[in-house]
């Protein structure tokens, strides 16, 4: 294809990402901090890997971006060697990290002063849905750029959606953080009284996953939970960065959040006792712990 792309940042996330958009056939350009994964990554992709985000975004149309937290955001795309000093006039930065709606705001100001346009495009469906390309995004911008550059996304997307002007996709994702955190309280403590009653937690979940209790987290981390695994999936030092960006957000509206409050401070105690890279689901040790 003619479309040139470039995507920065090859986590758990970024790394397959960037795959399919070479898979796709666009002409793809990575940038990671550690030089090393980006070099491993050309040599499994089709495409090349740059030393700077400024030489990853020169000459491209796209960049996608998606690190780890707002300052991550920033020094990516600030600088004499960010993106912002390589992209041409007209380009759109992409940004798939999960931020702050104020970051958001803040880098589609930035990229028009450089004569180019920005999307925040949060992402949901973790590392999984990652690797096999069936991610939801959820998007904040004009509606003729998100236009162009959702065709493009669709490599590695099952849906995404416009919801408005920027900082809204991450408004949006924040509501998903909200929603995960909320079925992972429950399940937790259904999986608590499930076990203390003799049931077979894999039965249980084999049955309710085709009712009104049915959900991704019960499918995929009820059992899980059950056997006590949790080395694996979305991390909970990160979820607590989303979570912070949800209180701030319902802050600045005027509203409380009670259960994302108990939630969080859950987590914070949770990553005390040496659990903050364990994944979200983890949240179960800390309602049974007393029990």
């Amino acid at each position: 294809m003619s479309i040139k792309v470039a995507f920065v940042g090859l986590g758990v996330m970024g790394y397959p990402m960037a795959g399919y958009l070479s898979k796709a056939g666009y002409q793809t350009r990575v940038y990671n901090r550690t030089f090393t994964k980006a070099q491993h990554w050309a040599e499994e992709y089709q495409g090349t890997a740059c030393d700077t985000p400024k030489k990853a975004a020169q000459d491209c149309d796209m960049v996608f971006v998606c690190v780890g937290n707002d300052d991550d955001v920033r020094s990516v795309v600030y600088g004499d060697d960010g993106i912002l000093a390589g992209l041409k006039p007209g380009a759109v930065l992409v940004d798939h990290t999960t931020t702050s709606a104020e970051l958001a705001i803040e880098l589609a100001q930035a990229a028009k002063e450089n004569g180019n346009a920005f999307i925040d495009a949060p992402v949901s469906g973790g590392q999984a849905g990652a690797e096999n390309g069936v991610l939801t995004i959820m998007c904040g911008g004009e509606p003729q750029v998100f236009d162009e550059v959702a065709p493009v996304m669709d490599a590695y997307a099952k849906q995404s959606n416009l919801f408005g002007e920027n900082g809204q996709g991450q408004r949006c994702k924040m509501v998903n953080q909200i929603c995960v955190g909320g079925v992972l309280q429950g399940l937790s403590e259904a999986i608590l009284l499930a076990q203390k009653t003799g049931l077979d937690v894999e039965q249980v979940v084999d049955t309710l996953k085709h009712g009104a209790a049915g959900s991704w987290q019960m499918e995929n981390r009820a059992v899980t939970m059950s056997n006590d695994q949790f080395d694996f999936g979305f991390a909970i030092d990160w979820m607590r960065k989303d979570l912070g960006f949800c209180l701030k957000e319902a802050q600045r509206v005027g509203i409380e959040l009670p259960l994302t409050q108990d939630i969080d401070q859950r987590y914070a105690e949770l990553q005390k006792e040496g659990y903050g890279r364990m994944d979200t689901s983890v949240l179960i040790k800390a309602l049974g712990k007393n029990q």
